[in-house]
């Protein structure tokens, strides 16, 4: 198996596995809060093993990059919790569209903290998105999910994505820092940030709790993060992210399946629009004007690649660092 194949099954892999997380998150019946937890104790184990196996403890982090994954692993500490409590409230389908939408806040965050050029074809993809998610807004959800809850639900979708955009301009920052010590450090933070808040004076005694813990920390954080990043230094930036559409696909497939959570007609369109637009946004697709020249994405097109380190779903993983891409979802 060469190396583009070998990556290729690695990304599917990882957005198979990503698509399932929501599944996961409402079946445990653990609390939301304790999940992360555990998450991150169990995520920093594995990836703490797989550090120390490929020789990446060796260097040290100055303090100004320590500071940087410090507040990089606030910000998708912040994106896990928005992303789960999102799926209760407005359905998975829905808060893993609307999740997608982090692409367009990390080219806008590029605007604003780097200076750098929105292409009108950007701008085109970015109105596609914002009427998909007005769209989502105003529609009629079905009888498990209605009123303000769902309207919460969506709002804590596009909190959990501007947090994820945030990390993912962080990890810029990071540029050389491997990967994999970066989402060692985000999860460290995940577990000094979380632990006053979680139930560590009444611990679970049955083996399901303990179970789903170290599924949530091993298989989303640990495994998905090492298949990630592996792809990512295998594959080229065009195939990391169309294969990241995996995600999205499976875990519509899996609300359906597993919960029968159809989408209305209007949701559907709505969740449409945001994934093409997405989709052409991370592509580089472009649009054909007559009597003009064909528009392509400005030079920042690499702040809307793929995610490349969420935990997938956070779904996404956290964002890697660039090179070898840039991160985008998760994703997750």
């Amino acid at each position: 198996m060469n190396n583009k194949t070998r990556g290729t099954v690695e990304m599917t892999a990882a957005m198979v596995i990503s698509g399932t997380i929501g599944w996961f998150v409402v079946r445990s019946g653990q609390p939301i809060i304790d999940l992360l937890f555990w998450r991150c104790v169990f995520g920093a184990g594995t990836l703490l093993l797989v550090c120390t196996a490929l020789g990446m403890l060796r260097g040290k982090l100055s303090l100004r990059l320590l500071g940087w994954a410090v507040l990089g692993g606030i910000a998708i500490v912040l994106n896990w919790l928005l992303i789960f409590a999102s799926f209760s409230r407005a359905s998975i389908s829905i808060a893993t569209a609307v999740y997608n939408t982090q692409p367009f806040m990390m080219v806008a965050l590029g605007a604003l903290l780097f200076s750098e050029r929105l292409s009108a074809t950007q701008l085109a993809w970015l109105g596609i998105a914002f009427a998909g998610v007005v769209l989502i807004v105003q529609a009629k959800p079905g009888a498990s999910y209605t009123g303000s809850g769902y309207i919460a639900g969506v709002l804590l979708a596009l909190g959990a994505a501007f947090f994820y955009a945030v990390a993912a301009m962080i990890t810029k920052k990071l540029s050389g820092t491997p990967p994999h010590m970066i989402a060692l450090a985000q999860v460290c933070v995940g577990i000094v940030m979380i632990a006053p808040f979680a139930n560590l004076s009444d611990l679970p005694t049955d083996a399901r709790a303990w179970g789903s813990f170290a599924v949530m920390g091993v298989v989303y954080t640990g495994l998905v993060f090492v298949l990630l990043y592996g792809a990512i230094q295998k594959l080229p930036t065009h195939a990391v992210g169309a294969l990241s559409f995996i995600y999205p696909i499976v875990a519509i497939g899996v609300d359906m399946v597993a919960f029968d959570h159809r989408l209305q007609p209007v949701q559907l369109a709505g969740a449409a629009a945001i994934l093409v637009a997405a989709a052409g946004l991370n592509l580089g697709w472009s649009f054909r004007l007559s009597n003009a020249r064909r528009l392509r994405p400005a030079a920042s097109r690499s702040l809307s690649s793929p995610p490349s380190s969420t935990d997938a779903a956070g779904t996404s993983p956290p964002p890697a660092a660039a090179p070898p891409s840039a991160p985008r979802s998760t994703r997750r």
